[in-house]
């Protein structure tokens, strides 16, 4: 059966040669030339196993590669230990080692481990001082070593997984806020730190060989300007005047030369960005980059990119852990966020912020393109109208769909039976949901005694007829940010999820996000728009353009070059906006996009 060979060497260049289709394959073709079978049998296994194999090609079985996160991450954030009660997490670290990513954060009673970026199991232990505030940590000649702020003692893993750790360094002589560890590739370390609003961020070099303890005197690197930054300028939207608080070096070695990040103007700001300095030496001298700041998502449902680490994962992609802000019940109300990072043709930083609060692919694979990681699941929740089975006066339904985390609809318990649902218009492709639950009235702090959320997520066509989607009515992992996507998308127009118990206090979300594609046309384009650069402060800008049909919104984007708009503005709604985070007297490009539910028309450049 020369022509059954063929055929199964097709099945199995079809299925990307996949190690386990191709078994299948192998399989099928030796059970089809076994001579028990008669030609009818051979012909009715055939045809069955053609239809089966065909099926197994064309699913998503390769669910690795197809994986997704929607930021804010959803993790086990911790209820903080003071008053008032909320969840945080904050200035973060990712590390590789051992193949194994491990994140570290901010006062949050332990650490986490992945194996993907995507699933994260929680560590607690006694060996480390967890109420520390900025931890370093970094692998140094293949060990794991931790350092939190205002420490003068290094910690060394032995099995970080199982939470052993022991004192590597008790003490270290220096007082350092925000430490960063880096190891060059020619092994010495260094240690770049400072957060200050009035003076100098700096780098030492340490001794490899005792104790990782100073050499030398701390070099002073750079320091906060406003006059002449105007993305350092506190406020959500760089309006106020007093000193900014430049913090959270990091450091990150590309084709030869450092780039020295930093963060400002502060951790409570929609602002919170992060630009760089670079050198050809790990030491300086470091010259201001054009482009920032790099990394900066001012708007959309949740804003802030600062205090970040960039590191590379298992196949040699750049990615950022960021700071992402909330800040109502307390300027320390924050959560994290990955985001993707690439380095332009003349070596520049480009943070890719575009969409960082959409869907997003976490590959398995050394990626050519950054829009490899977007699978374009658009937002189709958007101000849509919405029900509830109770609502407290402040908070009503509309405020789970306005893109907006630092607002959120609560029912007036916490009762078993408590709902939301949503009606979005018309019956569209929903590829995935994420119910983003809020802390209304609550008295918890610490871990202990923290109940999961449990909920059912239902849909309809109809509002009658309703059918499950995700049961999560005995879940017992507390995670507040749950993301949830489909293998089969859904065709449904309403959505609605129950409450079966809640942590404490009452029933409340944020942002109840539906993802995917609706049944309309994309929106029109913006080719023309008015700028105004400010002549007495160049680091205003007002820009303006005609509303679009069907449009939910319009991303900004501009940048020094021309062919690289690497910063992004996101509005819903506005046709302007003042930005007011240039660098005085420099040139910039500007485009503005325009996104609806079913995709995104990229406008001309000016």
């Amino acid at each position: 059966m020369p022509h059954l060979d063929g055929m199964m060497s097709r099945f199995a260049n079809g299925c990307g040669k996949s190690l386990r289709r191709i078994r299948i394959c192998d399989a099928v073709a030796k059970m089809l030339y076994c001579n028990e079978f008669s030609p009818f049998m051979k012909k009715y296994f055939l045809t069955l196993i053609v239809c089966l194999i065909g099926l197994y090609i064309f699913l998503p079985l390769d669910v690795k590669s197809q994986q997704t996160i929607c930021n804010p991450l959803n993790i086990s954030y911790r209820f903080t230990p003071d008053k008032p009660s909320r969840r945080a997490a904050a200035d973060p670290v990712i590390v590789l080692y051992n193949g194994n990513y491990y994140l570290f954060a901010t006062a949050s009673g332990g650490y986490w481990h992945s194996k993907d970026l995507i699933n994260w199991v929680f560590v607690t232990t006694k060996d480390l001082p967890f109420e520390k505030d900025a931890p370093a940590a970094a692998v140094i000649n293949g060990s794991l070593y931790y350092m939190p702020l205002n420490s003068h003692i290094i910690y060394k893993a032995t099995d970080p997984i199982g939470g052993k750790w022991e004192i590597y360094n008790d003490a270290f002589p220096l007082s350092i806020g925000d430490p960063d560890l880096f190891q060059d590739t020619d092994g010495k370390v260094y240690m770049y730190f400072g957060c200050t609003n009035n003076g100098y961020l700096q780098v030492i070099e340490l001794d490899v060989n005792k104790k990782l303890n100073p050499i030398g005197q701390p070099v002073n690197v750079l320091k906060g300007n406003p006059l002449e930054h105007g993305w350092e300028r506190p406020g959500d939207y760089n309006t106020m005047t007093q000193n900014p608080w430049t913090e959270a070096p990091w450091m990150t070695k590309h084709n030869g030369k450092y780039y020295y990040q930093y963060s400002a103007p502060g951790t409570q700001y929609k602002s919170y960005a992060d630009g760089y300095y670079i050198s050809d030496k790990p030491m300086g001298p470091f010259t201001y980059a054009q482009n920032n700041p790099f990394s900066a998502k001012p708007e959309g449902f949740i804003t802030g990119a600062g205090h970040a680490a960039t590191f590379t994962d298992k196949y040699g992609n750049y990615w950022r852990i960021v700071t992402m802000v909330i800040s109502v019940k307390h300027i320390f109300e924050r959560r994290l966020g990955l985001i993707p990072v690439t380095f332009d043709k003349n070596d520049n930083m480009v943070a890719h912020t575009e969409f960082a609060d959409y869907p997003m692919v976490i590959p398995n694979h050394k990626i050519k393109d950054v829009s490899e990681l977007f699978p374009n699941w658009m937002l189709l929740s958007y101000k849509k109208s919405a029900e509830a089975s109770s609502s407290i006066d402040k908070t009503p339904p509309s405020l789970a769909f306005n893109e907006e985390i630092r607002d959120y609809w609560s029912a007036k318990t916490g009762n078993k039976g408590e709902w939301l649902s949503v009606d979005l218009g018309s019956t569209s492709t929903v590829n995935a949901v994420q119910l983003n639950f809020a802390e209304n009235d609550t008295q918890l702090f610490g871990r202990d005694g923290v109940l999961a959320q449990q909920y059912l997520l239902e849909y309809s066509t109809d509002k009658k007829n309703w059918k499950k989607l995700i049961d999560k009515t005995t879940n017992e992992s507390d995670l507040t940010h749950q993301y949830h996507v489909f293998k089969t998308p859904v065709k449904a127009r309403y959505f609605k999820v129950t409450n079966y118990r809640v942590p404490g206090g009452t029933f409340a979300i944020s942002g109840f996000r539906i993802f995917g594609k609706g049944i309309g046309k994309k929106p029109t384009k913006i080719s023309s728009f008015e700028i105004l650069r400010d002549v007495n402060d160049t680091r205003n800008v007002k820009l303006s353009w005609k509303k679009q049909a069907n449009a939910t919104g319009y991303n900004v984007r501009f940048g020094v070059q021309k062919d690289n708009l690497n910063r992004v503005y996101q509005v819903y709604n506005e046709t302007e906006l003042t930005i007011r985070s240039l660098n005085k007297d420099q040139k910039y490009w500007f485009a503005i996009d325009t996104f609806g539910e079913n995709g995104v028309t990229r406008g001309d450049t000016h």
